[in-house]
């Protein structure tokens, strides 16, 4: 049975849907395309993504290629509840709920997979490791995975350097078509639209803090410095963060940082980015936001537990009072706050990171059976042809190499 909030708000995810359909012309040309083909025909496919307009067209696409499709949420802040009821009348079994508890996510994430898919798609992982953990016995049929994430690839490589990986995986964030610019035009977008939303702050003379300089800290670092912004960016790796200055951003430590900044933004993908100790130098009234798949990076729980006080300020964003009188706003529980405080990517990037999905799927479907478990990279032909229905739309083109330039290109 699915678990929704309730079906009679379907009316309103069937219009956020519509729309969103209206701008994916590369997701729907490949399912025109299953359509006629049916690559899924009699199969099972489990779906974890932030479950919005975006991803619902992307869960319609795969049950036009004949999937019996079960999709959950991956956060669970950013399942928008009419949505969730427009899909489930649509045939997808949906288990989402927005707002639920610890318990309820794993509960819906369990359900999902309670049909024993052939295919999983995962985003931060967290399918993957219930079928390592308590629900190992519903992968008796499972061929394999695509993950969407950074940080769900991150952990998929940890489990198979452990050697604690029990399928094939495909790697779709690290496909050129997907980080490229999901991770870097769509987080970059995506943070600050739900920032200048919530807060509705000015940006610009401001110092705007990115830990992390990887696709999406380069996104988001990228939209602030267009928003007026002086951009202070901090990093481990070397070569990141010398990118980052010549990109025109100053690079410090977080300790250092964290006196100066009035937004405080994470997009590192790991835990304790900003503690107890950062806290103690912050200005009164700064944002702390996250932009990384879990809400481990910025030190909420400490926050909660010794704050003289916390004080909600308005929609998605709670004030904790020090002290010593200073108020540290955090935004969305410190969850993903592009999706938890807003309507996640721009439709024409999901277009095209979802068409990678999609086809990777049945990539995953045609050859999984062969791969022993590991991590493997999205084939370039997938990203080819993404990215010429990306044009085609567009009404773009592109030369071709000459016969005469090939072989001037091949000559020793």
């Amino acid at each position: 049975m699915p678990i929704i909030r309730d079906i009679s708000l379907a009316p309103s995810g069937r219009r956020k849907i519509a729309w969103a359909r209206a701008y994916m012309p590369v997701l729907n040309a490949i399912g025109e395309d299953f359509a006629k083909r049916k690559p899924f025909k009699g199969v099972k496919i489990t779906t974890s993504v932030h479950l919005e307009a975006k991803t619902a067209c992307l869960a319609v696409t795969l049950a036009q290629g004949g999937a019996e499709v079960h999709s959950t949420g991956c956060n669970p802040l950013s399942t928008q509840d009419d949505v969730a009821a427009a899909l489930a009348e649509t045939g997808v079994e949906v288990y989402a709920v927005h707002g639920c508890t610890a318990g309820e996510y794993e509960a819906h994430l369990t359900a999902a997979l309670s049909c024993r898919p052939h295919l999983i798609l995962d985003d931060g992982g967290d399918l993957t490791e219930l079928l390592h953990g308590s629900a190992q016995d519903l992968r008796s049929g499972l061929i394999g995975a695509t993950e969407e994430t950074t940080t769900g690839v991150h952990r998929l490589h940890a489990r198979h350097a452990a050697g604690k990986l029990a399928f094939p995986a495909m790697a779709v964030n690290d496909a050129e078509m997907k980080h490229l610019f999901d991770n870097r035009y769509g987080t970059g977008q995506s943070t600050w639209d739900a920032l200048l939303h919530t807060t509705n702050l000015q940006v610009s003379g401001k110092a705007v803090v990115v830990a992390g300089y990887g696709w999406c800290g380069r996104g988001v670092a990228m939209r602030a410095a267009g928003l007026g912004a002086r951009v202070i960016v901090t990093e481990i790796d070397p070569v990141k963060a010398i990118e980052a200055v010549n990109d025109g951003c100053a690079v410090m430590t977080m300790d250092a940082a964290a006196s100066q900044g009035d937004f405080f933004i994470t997009v590192t993908g790991c835990n304790d980015v900003i503690t107890e100790r950062h806290f103690a130098k912050m200005k009164d009234g700064v944002i702390l936001a996250n932009a990384g798949h879990f809400d481990v990076e910025v030190d909420v729980e400490w926050l909660r537990e010794h704050s003289a006080e916390a004080i909600p300020r308005r929609d998605g964003i709670m004030a904790y009072r020090q002290k010593d009188g200073r108020h540290l706003n955090v935004v969305a529980e410190g969850r993903l706050c592009n999706l938890a405080a807003g309507n996640g990517h721009p439709v024409e990037i999901m277009d095209m990171s979802f068409a990678v999905q999609a086809l990777a799927l049945e990539h995953m479907l045609l050859n999984g059976k062969a791969l022993a478990p590991g991590v493997y990279p999205v084939p370039y032909e997938i990203d080819a042809r993404v990215s010429e229905l990306k044009l085609l739309s567009m009404g773009m083109t592109i030369d071709k190499l000459t016969d005469a330039q090939k072989a001037y290109m091949e000559t020793l």
